[in-house]
């Protein structure tokens, strides 16, 4: 009989123990971030491992931070415009394989049951979508820490394949700022010919402007800084608005779609207004103040005030892989982890062009 060789096989990496991690967190409300070592979980069969590189960083972990919604946990690991490199996969997972640069968004879960879960909007999941951080795990593993970190497992059906045709620091805003002003576009179908306002120039704004000006559409821009014309035109917007001149303001029944970004409070009515007959302004800030809205004012052109949260899985692919066609990319300042209070400070001065995002080399 021949003698049997001994055949090395490699497999993907397989890891069954909880994960060292290291982040930086707030361990109670409105407190100051601070390094923080927790574990992630070992891969579960449809799990990856992933090594983040970049984390954007979005207002809302701002908002977070404060507990101005009313819903934070802590310690709290913010970050949810996550990208990196899967490290580590599960036995069973078929969408990745160790090496792939992905990405991670808003969410890491749904419960998969619903009817918005089925039609592809998790992010309307009728039990609530898992966020990426500050919300139980749906299967009793505590609570999700988020990107501010160097390490986080998340099922592959959450993750999201990134191109390496951009520059990885520009692409993680496009987790949140990206998806969530390309969602709202793509649902009210913005094309050309349409007449697009943007209301204020951030984070949010200058990636909607991208967008509205990629799909075709006349682009004005509305904001409180005459200093920030020459970059929405930068940008791609064709107008420029000052909102606090009350000649600039006189516009009425002219925009098709309005993509409300701001997240401070401020009167909407100014902007209602302007729409057509059947024209709809869509929020994606989320100022911690109630609206307060005249019916009238939509009643007689028939006109729609709405909200947008993010996208799904599917949608938010479609957009990555929109910008990767179309060299669409958040315009950032990479910063070092230890100066994410600094950002902060300097991110509600509206001080950042146009998005911070953290280098995970530097924790």
């Amino acid at each position: 009989m021949p003698e049997i060789q001994e055949i090395n096989v490699v497999d993907q990496p397989t890891i069954t123990s909880a994960v060292p991690a290291k982040g930086y967190a707030a361990m109670a409300v409105a407190e100051n971030l601070q390094p923080f070592s927790f574990s992630r979980r070992a891969p579960r069969p449809h799990d990856v491992l992933v090594d983040i590189l970049y984390c954007g960083v979005c207002h809302s972990d701002l908002h977070f931070v404060r507990n101005d919604w009313g819903m934070s946990i802590y310690p709290m690991v913010p970050g949810h415009e996550i990208v990196g490199r899967v490290s580590a996969i599960g036995d069973h997972v078929k969408k990745f394989k160790t090496g792939d640069l992905v990405g991670i968004g808003c969410m890491v879960d749904s419960c998969r049951e619903c009817e918005n879960c089925k039609e592809g909007i998790e992010q309307y999941c009728l039990n609530m979508p898992t966020f990426t951080y500050s919300m139980p795990e749906r299967h009793g593993d505590g609570i999700t820490y988020g990107g501010y970190s160097n390490k986080i497992t998340c099922d592959e059906n959450y993750v999201l394949k990134v191109s390496d045709k951009l520059p990885l620091e520009k692409v993680a805003p496009l987790l949140c700022a990206g998806i969530t002003t390309y969602s709202p576009l793509r649902h009210w179908k913005v094309e050309a010919g349409h007449k697009v306002g943007v209301i204020g120039l951030g984070g949010l704004g200058h990636m909607a402007i991208k967008f509205a000006a990629a799909f075709g559409a006349e682009v004005t821009v509305f904001s409180t800084s005459a200093s920030k014309e020459s970059d929405a035109r930068k940008l791609g917007a064709h107008k420029f608005v000052i909102t606090t001149d009350p000649e600039q303001v006189k516009i009425a029944n002219y925009f098709d779609f309005m993509l409300d970004t701001v997240s401070a409070p401020h009167d909407y009515n100014l902007f209602l207004g302007m729409l057509k007959t059947d024209g709809a302004m869509a929020c994606v800030g989320l100022p911690p103040a109630p609206a307060q809205i005249p019916i009238f004012t939509l009643a007689f052109q028939r006109r729609s005030l709405s909200a947008s949260a993010i996208g799904g899985i599917r949608e938010t692919q479609e957009m990555l892989d929109y910008c990767a066609d179309h060299n669409i990319t958040s315009d950032v300042e990479v910063i070092n982890i230890k100066d994410i209070n600094k950002a902060y400070e300097r991110m509600e001065k509206s001080d950042v062009k146009y998005r911070f995002v953290i280098d995970m080399a530097s924790i």
